[in-house]
């Protein structure tokens, strides 16, 4: 066992086939299926609604997005549990956030 370190500012982010306009940086895997991972969304890309069967956390780092009827702008927190309809998610800016999924991604709508 050891520690492992991970320098974000020169890793490779990777395009989200299935979601045009995101990039995500994978971080670690805390569970099985699960992601803790940094998102790059670029302005006007939306993310459908979707439920993940299990809970998730976000924070947003840089921009502004809206998820359901909320704005949120850098600095803002959010949990979802899990089993729990979520989204859309619009990135009104771009925008990046931060999140952890401790399972697997889910269904999205249109998917």
């Amino acid at each position: 066992m050891k520690q492992i370190f991970i320098d974000t500012n020169t890793e490779s982010w990777h395009d989200l086939e299935f979601l045009p306009g995101t990039q995500i940086l994978p971080l670690a895997e805390p569970v099985p299926q699960g992601s803790i991972h940094r998102l790059q969304m670029a302005a006007g890309t939306v993310i459908p609604v979707h439920i993940h069967p299990c809970d998730e956390y976000v924070y947003v780092l840089e921009g502004t997005i809206q998820t359901g009827e909320k704005e949120c702008q850098a600095g803002i927190f959010w949990f979802t549990p899990a089993n729990t309809k979520n989204g859309p998610h619009k990135a009104i800016t771009n925008v990046e956030i931060f999140t952890i999924r401790l399972g697997k991604m889910g269904n999205f709508e249109g998917f």
